[in-house]
């Protein structure tokens, strides 16, 4: 049975960061910055329109409220800075799968992998404490740094959505990728 408590307030460790629910003091000039910088959302849907302060916000106050939604802070242990997102969500809770989604917003944190670390807390916080039978990601197919990221973790490449989003002017396929929890029991 999936159970969230938001207001859990405990962090996910892990050796090099640790992963907090987001709070709207997380809103800042730097977050915006990320969110506006075109290589650094260059995969994601906002990329489409400038953010401001206020629909970032919008968007981590929606996600706060949102029961089927987890986003996390991903922070660098040893200085506690905020360096990107994940997200667990939305959860399936009748059939008992979520999604997962992430952003390394500090440039300096690229390819030290922080990624593929917030990656495998989530994945074990999704099984181990809120029991979800199986978890998956979609990558653009041009994206394999986050499809490698994915695999290392367990993942597997389930199936290929044909020409599913825009990239650069043209479409490009979707890779859906897919972990199941080794320990879920069937109720």
């Amino acid at each position: 049975m999936i159970t969230l408590d938001k207001t859990n307030k405990n962090r996910i460790n892990g050796k090099n960061l640790y992963l907090r629910p987001i709070t709207p003091a997380d809103v800042n000039e730097e977050y915006l910055r990320w969110m506006n910088d075109k290589e650094i959302t260059t995969f994601l849907e906002s990329r489409f329109s400038e953010q401001t302060l206020e629909s970032i916000a919008s968007f981590v106050t929606s996600m706060i409220s949102d029961p089927a939604n987890i986003l996390f802070a991903i922070c660098e242990k040893q200085g506690n800075r905020h360096v990107g997102n994940i997200r667990l969500g939305p959860i399936n809770a009748l059939h008992s799968f979520a999604e997962i989604g992430i952003l390394i917003g500090q440039r300096d944190c690229w390819g030290k992998g922080y990624a593929s670390e917030a990656i495998g807390l989530v994945v074990h916080y999704a099984f181990n404490q809120l029991q979800i039978h199986k978890l998956t990601s979609g990558a653009y197919a041009c994206n394999s740094a986050s499809i490698r990221t994915f695999e290392k973790n367990g993942f597997v490449i389930e199936g290929t959505l044909k020409d599913h989003f825009r990239h650069n002017g043209n479409f490009v396929n979707c890779i859906k990728l897919g972990l199941i929890n080794p320990n879920y029991e069937n109720e």
